[in-house]
């Protein structure tokens, strides 16, 4: 018995959505990033290489070549997962973030705690010597 396509491709649909989805979000925190004034391109834009050869990540930022972006745009997101994912695609050296947002919301940014604190030590937010 052939199966219907039309049933067929539901799945293959919502596969594609969900793919349509996170290539949209990757174009919004480029975008977000370009706002700030931050040089900022998909990784799939280079046939989803680095300049190494090695599998891109989904944002290539040369003013912040410290910190790996995973980018989530989804409605329900396992952050430990992402922040896994972000950790074990991050270069040596790099700092992972996940840059996360659901429709209709703001960006959030997650770091883990001892990244933030290496951060905030470079910047003139903390008082004190």
């Amino acid at each position: 018995m052939d199966r219907d396509p039309q049933r067929a491709g539901d799945v293959d649909g919502a596969q594609m959505n969900s793919r349509n989805k996170g290539a949209r979000g990757e174009r919004m925190w480029r975008d977000q990033l370009r706002e700030a004034g931050f040089e900022a391109i998909r990784g799939c834009q280079n046939a989803g290489r680095d300049a190494g050869g090695g599998e891109a990540p989904d944002i290539i930022c040369p003013d912040l070549p410290k910190i790996h972006h995973e980018v989530k745009f989804v409605e329900k997101l396992n952050l430990q997962d992402a922040m896994t994912q972000a950790v074990r695609d991050a270069k040596p050296g790099q700092i992972p973030i996940v840059a996360h947002k659901r429709s209709n919301c703001d960006w959030n940014v997650t770091v883990r705690a001892s990244d933030w604190f290496k951060i905030l030590k470079q910047t003139d937010l903390v008082c004190g010597s």
